[in-house]
């Protein structure tokens, strides 16, 4: 994306609290560095403007939580379009899962809301000229999720979820109920800590890693 013709980075945002809005957008007002493209309260909206031929935003803050769906739901989103935004997480959780599943979904930009606004406004120029700006963290641990420690059948289920199979699918194919797929999807969310197949697909892609084909007994 092209940075505006005044040399300002557009910064979209994307947050459900108004109040969050009001105060990034003052600061960005009084930022020669940046000028307010938009702000939106849902991940739907965000994904319409990165969708967008000619977008009208260089970077884009998204709150952790928005109206519809969080920002790894966004970012799983944004993958499976092959859409590519600059992207700068402002999340108000500590969790360092958040963190860490954000950067197995390819965001560029972390920082919380609770940090010093400098900051932010420095993840959002480092973002802006290409490069990746997240917390420390240990990167040995990066792929220390939930997923490495599923057992083979969790992960039998879950390439056949990427595979795109439905629950009446799974039922007839290994000669269990429906209800019972039911049940384990219910198990491997909750394992997983998402919630829904979408989320779970998404993590699994970004291993790049299938499962034998499935043999329940």
């Amino acid at each position: 994306m092209p940075v505006a013709k005044d040399n300002r980075f557009r910064v979209l945002i994307a947050e459900r609290n108004p109040l969050v809005i009001a105060a990034l957008g003052d600061m960005l007002s009084r930022d020669s560095r940046f000028e307010l493209a938009e702000s939106v309260p849902t991940g739907k909206a965000f994904i319409e403007a990165a969708s967008a031929v000619d977008p009208q935003f260089d970077i884009a803050v998204l709150g952790w939580r928005l109206s519809d769906m969080d920002s790894g739901e966004v970012l799983a989103e944004m993958q499976r379009r092959g859409l590519h935004a600059r992207v700068v997480i402002f999340s108000n959780d500590h969790d360092i899962s958040i963190l860490k599943q954000c950067v197995r979904l390819g965001v560029q930009g972390f920082c919380y809301q609770f940090d010093d606004p400098a900051i932010l406004f420095d993840t959002l120029v480092a973002v802006g000229h290409g490069r990746i700006c997240i917390p420390y963290m240990d990167v040995s641990k990066i792929n220390d999720t939930p997923l490495s420690r599923l057992t083979a059948r969790e992960r039998e289920l879950l390439s056949v979820l990427a595979d795109g199979w439905t629950n009446l699918q799974i039922a007839a194919r290994t000669g269990i109920s429906e209800n019972t797929v039911k049940y384990h999807l219910k198990n491997l969310y909750d394992k997983l800590d998402v919630r829904n197949r979408a989320m779970a697909v998404a993590l699994y892609a970004s291993e790049k890693n299938r499962g034998p084909s499935l043999n329940w007994q």
